[in-house]
């Protein structure tokens, strides 16, 4: 086996708990915070090469973090769920000067794909100033659901409308991607809001999705948006979204919050302590299925509503730590 990067194992850096320290040279890889879809797709892959839980040692921190980890050098691999590019990989490269993207097998990808809804997708060469080649890898889609409890049909319109029609105004890079074209990527398998189908097929756009039916809901004013860590895309790309409905829709205050990302978002609308969310569309499949994370526990009130831009599963190490591929960890 290489070389790691990681010389010790515990308490290297503040904020970053290491889960299953040893010290032993098993290299330490980021697979996301605690119960998020950042995990879930690190078990994919891991299954995918047949590494065992005995060959790596793990950090549950948000991406953020985990970079940060990645750069002190007290993480050799990190594994994240986000837009192309990465502001958070291209300020590794920055400070580090040696950032690097691993690639999946052609048999580990058809593996995924047999075992989820993630699909192959080529990160082109050229993506990243460091990266002179094409890296294959898998992606989902990061789409908004809301709660059927909270968000009427009315609302539901507008929040579907404003993101599409006034993405211009949002200065993020991901919202280059909220275009009708897209719009319902990530729909698949997901009921859709009354509203945000209203507004598509005025459009012109065909949705064959099941209609959700919206609860007995109370007028309010305040909304709750979660999102994901940070350090991560959903964060900033939400508080801009946020922004634009707070700027066009008078009477009604939108606030995103900080959260675990996917499965939390998706838990917390479950539980109406949250009236939107950002998620990955397959754990939303997932949810309103009562599969994998959801097993027993289907989620009734989840609405989609629209598609926001496509998460691809990147995997960042550093040129020093000499690990060429997640299949060198198998070995």
């Amino acid at each position: 086996m290489k070389p790691y990067l990681s010389k010790v194992c515990c308490g290297l850096s503040a904020g970053l708990l290491l889960a299953g320290c040893s010290s032993d040279s098993k290299p330490n890889i980021a697979i996301g915070p605690p119960a998020s879809t950042t995990q879930s797709v690190s078990q994919l892959l891991f299954d995918a090469y047949g590494i065992g839980k005995d060959k790596y040692s793990t950090y549950q921190e948000g991406f953020g973090a985990a970079l940060d980890g990645v750069q002190d050098g007290n993480i050799d691999i990190s594994i994240g769920i986000l837009g192309l590019p990465s502001g958070s990989i291209e300020n590794l490269q920055a400070s580090s000067g040696d950032a690097r993207l691993l690639g999946l097998s052609d048999e580990a990808i058809d593996y995924i794909e047999a075992n989820s809804a993630y699909k192959r997708f080529t990160i082109p060469a050229g993506s990243y100033d460091f990266q002179d080649q094409d890296v294959e890898t898998i992606t989902a889609y990061a789409v908004l659901v809301g709660n059927t409890q909270t968000i009427d049909e009315e609302l539901g319109y507008e929040l579907a409308r404003l993101m599409h029609e006034h993405a211009e105004e949002n200065t993020h890079a991901q919202s280059a991607f909220m275009t009708l074209e897209n719009a319902l990527n990530g729909s698949e398998g997901l009921p859709i809001h009354p509203g945000a189908k209203r507004y598509y097929e005025e459009q012109g756009l065909t949705v064959d999705n099941p209609v959700a039916e919206l609860g007995d809901i109370e007028p309010k004013s305040e909304f709750v948006l979660g999102t994901g860590s940070q350090g991560g895309t959903y964060y900033p790309l939400g508080g801009e979204m946020a922004t634009i409905w707070n700027r066009y829709l008078d009477g009604q205050n939108f606030t995103n919050i900080e959260t675990g990302a996917s499965i939390e978002n998706l838990v917390s609308i479950r539980d109406n302590n949250m009236d939107l969310g950002m998620t990955v569309h397959a754990p939303a499949q997932d949810a309103v299925a009562g599969r994998g994370e959801f097993d027993g526990g289907a989620i009734d009130n989840v609405a989609f509503i629209g598609h926001i831009y496509p998460e691809v599963i990147q995997i960042v190490t550093r040129d020093r730590s000499e690990i060429e591929s997640l299949g060198d960890l198998a070995n």
